[in-house]
């Protein structure tokens, strides 16, 4: 284990890596001895753990800078910055890309500062990896290095109407029909569209394309590009497990693919060089002033999207593997080894990750959740029923039940297995009973459900139902939410004790590739996680009751939103696009007319 610098005397305490260290039973000293040992202590007052390799988390909501023991995978130190969403229109959601890049600084800086704290020589970070939130896309200036508009976050729902119309288009209106190439259904999810959309209505997008200084990249690219120079030769790249999930990537032949980009007629020169999930892609360059400028010239070696990264941290290499991550959203990744395999019920076919130049790429079965956590940040920024997210047990708890109420959060629409961005959010089965430590509980519940959704539909695809599920992510600290889950399944769930597995992967991949080579991936090396498992509580009759009352809510929350506005003879959207607003003033009108009327016949 790590040794620690402690200060000399009875009882004296030490820190290293979150733990204190209790040194008891030290004899007395006398002053002579305390001399020398601090004399031969000054000469090297630092704590040597062995190579160590950090990790960029950049996350929906946050971002974080990680430090782990390369030999223990223990975490040392990290830092986090919560990160501003914006929500110009509805359904739009965006964030600043020099904001993000700032908290990146932010976090490196607060956290070399930990770790000198620590007494702990951050000189022994040996490489850095990169795990980000996939998806989200955005375009900056090669000249400049600024961002040409915000990032369209993932979560985006401003291209439903480009999706409809490309799927219109498509023989049989088939939302499967770049399937086969890309293992993703033509989904306002995914970059593609979002790039499109840029391209369509940013005037400087369109000038940078035509004039050759645009540069598009999911927030992988956007930070690997800025803090290997940017402006001043940065490396433009993303790795396999990002670039597909834009769909423009081939899943098979792992490159951009031609067709793919003439489909949404997107210039192939804007986009970043594919490289794999572990390899020297360039050397960091930060401002020497800064307690982070030491990290200058430790090289980024590992890139991996935050689901593919988990799956990583979560040690998930053995086809038949999966991990579930409870964040902003909610993502179930099956390990399918080096065969990519399509599904016939809604689940999407991804890169799990591509670990060297030369080795294999391994493919995943994917269930994506469009809102997890993000229901409960809507129930405390929304309604106000909490005041954060920790509380959200505690309410919930007072209860224990959700006492027949339902709650389908289908805010971006629904994702797997339905991928229908009609839906929207319902909660149903209100009674004047029902309170907000109901709402709470349904809400916990809800994320429950649909993880079992996908979960049958990945047991229908692999014909190997799982028999226990492990978990990750910021809301597996929720004890309550993690006991629903198992009791939703009907099977245990595992939560390993360090939650931080999607950085964990990150830095895994960085300080095993290739000229860094300071972690070793092999099996028997890998450090075995101590975990928490939750059992089954309730008979299963009771959990399909329930899981029945929620598939019923579901149905209700379909086909709710309709993109195709209904015009008048001079091509204005007419109010009655909407058919509830329409029946809602037709309605308003007759009662209109019928009390002037009865106000006549009273005259």
């Amino acid at each position: 284990p790590p040794r620690a610098a402690l200060r000399v005397g009875a009882g004296a305490d030490g820190e290293v890596g979150g733990r204190r260290i209790k040194a008891t039973g030290c004899p007395a000293l006398t002053k002579e001895r305390k001399t020398s040992m601090r004399t031969r202590m000054a000469a090297s007052d630092r704590i040597i753990l062995g190579p160590l390799v950090a990790a960029i988390d950049q996350g929906t909501s946050s971002t974080r800078f990680l430090v782990f023991n390369a030999k223990t995978a223990e975490l040392l130190s990290h830092h986090q910055v919560e990160i501003k969403q914006q929500f110009p229109k509805e359904g739009w959601m965006e964030e600043d890309p020099k904001e993000i890049l700032q908290s990146v600084y932010e976090c490196m800086e607060r956290t070399c500062e930990k770790l000198s704290q620590l007494n702990i020589d951050i000189s022994n970070i040996k490489a850095i990896g990169v795990t980000n939130q996939r998806e989200t896309t955005l375009i900056w200036d090669k000249d400049t290095g600024e961002p040409l508009y915000n990032a369209i976050v993932w979560l985006d729902l401003r291209t439903q109407s480009t999706v409809e119309r490309l799927i219109s288009k498509t023989p049989g209106r088939n939302k499967n029909h770049l399937k086969h190439k890309t293992g993703l259904p033509i989904s306002t999810y995914f970059s593609a569209v979002k790039l499109r959309w840029l391209l369509d209505n940013v005037e400087e997008v369109r000038q940078a394309v035509l004039s050759g200084r645009a540069m598009f990249g999911t927030i992988d690219s956007w930070l690997i590009w800025s803090l290997t120079g940017g402006k001043d030769g940065g490396v433009h790249c993303t790795d396999v497990t990002n670039a597909s999930r834009t769909m423009l990537f081939n899943i098979h032949t792992l490159d951009w693919d031609p067709e793919l980009c003439h489909y949404f007629d997107i210039p192939m020169e804007i986009l970043p060089k594919v490289r794999s999930s572990s390899e020297i892609y360039g050397l960091m360059k930060i401002c020497s002033n800064l307690k982070s400028g030491s990290l200058t010239g430790i090289p980024i070696s590992g890139c991996l999207g935050d689901q593919s990264a988990a799956l990583v941290g979560q040690m998930c290499f053995q086809d038949g593997q999966a991990k579930n991550t409870y964040g902003t959203g909610c993502f179930l990744l099956h390990n399918t080894g080096r065969k990519p395999v399509m599904s016939d019920h809604g689940l999407l076919t991804t890169i799990a990750y591509k670990l060297g130049r030369d080795k294999p790429a391994c493919y995943a079965l994917e269930g994506s959740v469009a809102i997890a956590g993000a229901v409960v940040q809507w129930l405390k920024d929304n309604l106000g029923i909490i005041e954060s997210a920790e509380e959200i047990e505690k309410l919930a708890a007072v209860v224990g039940t959700s006492y027949g109420c339902y709650f389908v959060p289908a805010f971006s629409g629904l994702y797997a297995p339905y991928w229908e961005p009609s839906a929207r959010g319902i909660i149903c089965g209100l009674t004047q009973f029902t309170n907000r430590s109901h709402l709470a509980f349904a809400a916990l519940e809800a994320v429950c459900f649909q993880t079992r959704e996908i979960l049958d539909a990945m047991n229908q695809d692999s014909g190997i139902p799982l028999t226990q599920l492990q978990v990750d992510g910021g809301m597996t600290s929720n004890r309550l939410l993690m006991q629903l889950q198992a009791d939703i399944l009907c099977i245990p769930v595992v939560k390993p004790s360090m939650p931080e597995t999607t950085a964990l992967g990150a830095a895994m991949a960085a300080g095993a590739a290739e000229g860094v080579s300071v972690w070793s991936l092999n099996p028997e090396d890998l450090t075995a996680v101590t975990s928490e498992r939750f059992e089954p509580q309730i008979n299963p009759e009771e959990s399909e009751f329930r899981y029945a009352r929620w598939k019923k809510a579901v149905q209700k929350a379909m086909n709710w939103e309709s993109t195709e506005p209904v015009t008048n003879g001079n091509g204005e959207t007419s109010i009655f696009s909407s058919l509830p607003l329409g029946f809602y003033i037709m309605g308003s009108m007759v009662m209109l007319i019928g009390a002037k009327f009865i106000s006549g016949c009273h005259k």
